[in-house]
Formats: structure tokens, C-alpha cells, sequence
């Protein structure tokens, strides 16, 4: 199951295009569908998450907490809509591309995909552009 939550004004529009593109990424990595919670939130909101769980004083745009067992992937994502504006902004991409860059972050973070290295970080931003191209809207 797939659900959304908003802890801010932001709010997704047609759930059901970002539901079947999250299906998309899942399948294509060959992984099952649990329970996956998006959560879109302020700075304020994922700051104090930062700090009570990972002992981290800054800003970022996402938090992902990995239930993920075997081959079923479940988790919730934090998403930070005050970052993500700002990283669309300082990135000149539309707010809307961005989104769907961090939304599928978290989902590669859930399938083991690691951002703490060069090498790892190329990979994750390999298969981020690679995700994005899954989501398409029908006319």
C-alpha cells in the first residue's frame, strides 16, 4: 500500500499517477510492494526528525526510514517541500522534476541503493534520471 501524507500546504494532486510510477520503480528493481508512507512536510518538520533521530543540526530534503524486509519494500520518506523548491531553484529544474528526483530517492534508498561515496552517489543519481523516465502521465 501507498500512501500520502501532508504535514504542510503542498499536497499531490493525482495520487494515482504517482502511485502506479512508485509501482513502475518497485517492479523494475524487482522488488514487492509493502507499506510505503510519503510524507511531505516543511524544513521545520523534517529538522526536528533529523535531530531526534539522527543527531543531525541541518536541512535536508529527505529522511528515509527502512522497513524493507527481504524483498518486500516498505518504509516511510520524509520529503522537505521548503528543499525541494530551493534544490529545483538552485538546480534550474522545474519543482515538479525535483520532486519526482527525491520521491525516488527514497524509494532507491529502501532497495539498497547508498549515496555516501562518489562511486555510490553516481549510481544513485544513475538510477534516479532512470526512474524519473518511468513516470508519464496518460492525455
Amino acid at each position: 500500500m501507498i500512501d500520502f501524507y501532508f504535514k504542510s500546504d503542498f499536497i499531490i494532486e493525482d495520487k494515482t499517477n504517482y502511485v502506479d510510477w512508485i509501482n513502475r520503480i518497485i517492479s523494475s528493481e524487482g522488488f514487492d510492494l509493502g507499506n510505503i508512507d510519503y510524507i511531505f512536510c516543511s524544513d521545520d518538520y523534517l529538522l526536528g526528525l533529523n535531530l531526534e533521530y539522527l543527531n543531525h543540526d541541518t536541512l535536508t530534503d529527505i529522511i528515509t526510514f527502512d522497513y524493507t524486509n527481504g524483498k518486500q519494500i516498505s518504509g516511510d520518506i520524509f520529503i522537505s517541500t521548503d528543499r525541494v523548491a530551493e534544490n529545483a531553484e538552485s538546480f534550474a529544474v522545474g519543482f515538479s522534476n525535483e520532486l519526482l528526483r527525491v520521491m525516488s530517492h527514497g524509494l532507491l534508498h529502501l532497495m539498497g541503493y547508498g549515496d555516501k561515496t562518489e562511486k555510490e552517489s553516481a549510481i544513485m543519481r544513475q538510477k534516479e534520471e532512470e526512474k524519473m523516465q518511468l513516470f508519464h502521465v496518460e492525455p
